[in-house]
Formats: C-alpha cells, structure tokens, sequence
C-alpha cells in the first residue's frame, strides 16, 4: 500500500500521471501505422475503438495500480474499479481517435486524479507534438513542448463575443450532430468564428493556452474533460455549465472571464441548444 501526507499528495500523483501518461504515448505512437487494423465501434458506426486504445488503457492502469494498488479508475475503454484510498484515477488512453486514426496531429493521452470526488492533478499529453499539459489545483496551469521550458498558462481577455474564437465537439450520434449543427449555425454569425478540433482535452488545454478564448460541448463523459477541465480552471477560465448547473452536467463550457458571461447567456438563449 502505498502512503503519502496529504501535503506531499499531488506532487505524487502528479509524478505519476505524467510518467504514465508518457509511456502510454509511446504504445499510441508505435502503434499509430497500424491503427486501422483492427477497429470497432461503440454508440454509433463513426464511433470508433481501435486495439491501441485497449492497449494504451490497460498499460496505463497496470502502471498506476502497480504504484498505488489501494486506488480506484474510470477508464473510457471499460476500466472500473472502487478502491479504498480515496483516490481515483480517470483515464483516457486516446482522446481524439479519429484523428489518431488518419493521422491528424491532435490525440491526446488524458489522465486525471481525483481526491475524496474532486479532480486535484490533470496531465493531458498530445501524443503526435509530444506537448504536455499539467495542472494541480491551486498551483496553476502549465504547458511544456519538447525541448523548451515550462510555461505558465493563462487564457486569453477578448473583448467581446464578436472578437471571441470558439472551439466546440459533436457526438457520434445522428440526432445529436443534427441539433449540434443547429447550435453552430445560429452562434457562427456572433462571434469571430468557429474551430472544431476533434479532441475535447486538448480544446480545454487551447483555451488554457489561449489559442482558442472558448469552448463549449454538449454530453461529454468524464474521461474526456477531468484532466483537461482542470488545467483550464488553473489558467484562469470560467469553467461551467448553463442554466446554473455543473459543468458538463450535460454541458461544458470553458472560458476567458471576459466573455464568459455573455457566451453563456448566448448558449443558453440558442433554441437548438435548448
């Protein structure tokens, strides 16, 4: 069993989620030439799972247990369990398999620790540029590309919504993109223009980072935001839902504080969005 103060907690946690998350990037990356091998699908026919994912999953809860065999996991490829420290890790072994699977340079090794049912650490990795993003509550938000030094995340201050970059996601299911689709038509001519990235943890880390001022997506599952969710919060976004309720409850929004008001009020007057 493994022990630690509760000072020294996050500092552990944190050492061990990107140490994971690093070695689980070089499996998904070995296996990048090979992902359409062997693929199925889960809600719907476009939403896929490849032998990687499963790999990458299984690498990265055997890593974590085999530090710390007391702690609990939520893993997007079907990983479960309890545990009895008060910890519990939620996995994503490769968020943005589509574009893992042709090619496109934005998946992501996501890897979040909660404490007692908050998210305390955050470790975000984008496998194809080899960027890492790190967050522990109340210590910020860091990024790190290869080769250069840590740098501290601090969003974006647009001006307004007509100056605001958007990023948003769309579910695998037909009926949800149809009303997705209405959401984008009705908000595009509002604001400065709309990107669609194709990885939820990496569009929070882009508006951590400043490279997008916003996001906002309907229905994610924890696996696809409690790291990414975090880093956001360190740089300073508002991290929300609409109407009053929690983020991603069922939907989330990220953004910089000086539009966050106002885009949230915008989403929540869109009828499709409603």
């Amino acid at each position: 069993m493994t022990t630690s103060s509760p000072a020294d907690l996050p500092a552990q946690l944190l050492g061990l989620a990107r140490a994971t998350a690093e070695e689980a990037a070089l499996l998904v990356r070995a296996g990048r030439s090979s992902a359409a091998d062997q693929v199925d699908t889960k809600s719907s026919s476009v939403d896929v799972v490849t032998a990687v994912d499963t790999a990458s999953e299984e690498l990265i809860v055997r890593r974590l247990l085999e530090t710390r065999p007391d702690d609990g996991v939520l893993g997007e490829e079907g990983a479960a369990r309890a545990g009895t420290s008060g910890v519990r890790w939620v996995v994503d072994p490769i968020d943005g398999t589509v574009n893992f699977l042709y090619g496109l340079p934005a998946y992501a090794v996501s890897i979040a620790a909660e404490v007692d049912g908050r998210t305390e650490v955050g470790v975000v990795l984008n496998v194809a540029t080899g960027e890492l993003f790190t967050a522990v509550r109340g210590q910020g938000a860091w990024s790190t590309a290869p080769g250069t030094a840590a740098s501290r995340l601090a969003g974006s201050a647009p001006v307004d919504l007509d100056h605001t970059l958007v990023a948003t996601g769309f579910g695998y299911r037909v009926e949800q993109r149809r009303l997705q689709g209405a959401v984008v038509a009705e908000l595009l001519p509002q604001v400065r223009d709309i990107r669609r990235n194709g990885c939820a943890s990496l569009d929070l880390c882009s508006a951590a980072a400043g490279r997008v001022d916003a996001y906002y997506e309907l229905d994610l599952k924890p696996w696809d935001h409690a790291a990414g969710a975090l880093v956001a919060a360190e740089a300073g976004l508002v991290v929300t839902g609409t109407g009053g309720r929690p983020f991603a409850e069922p939907m989330a929004v990220a953004a910089a504080p000086s539009i966050a008001g106002p885009l949230v009020e915008l989403l929540e007057r869109l009828p499709a969005n409603a």
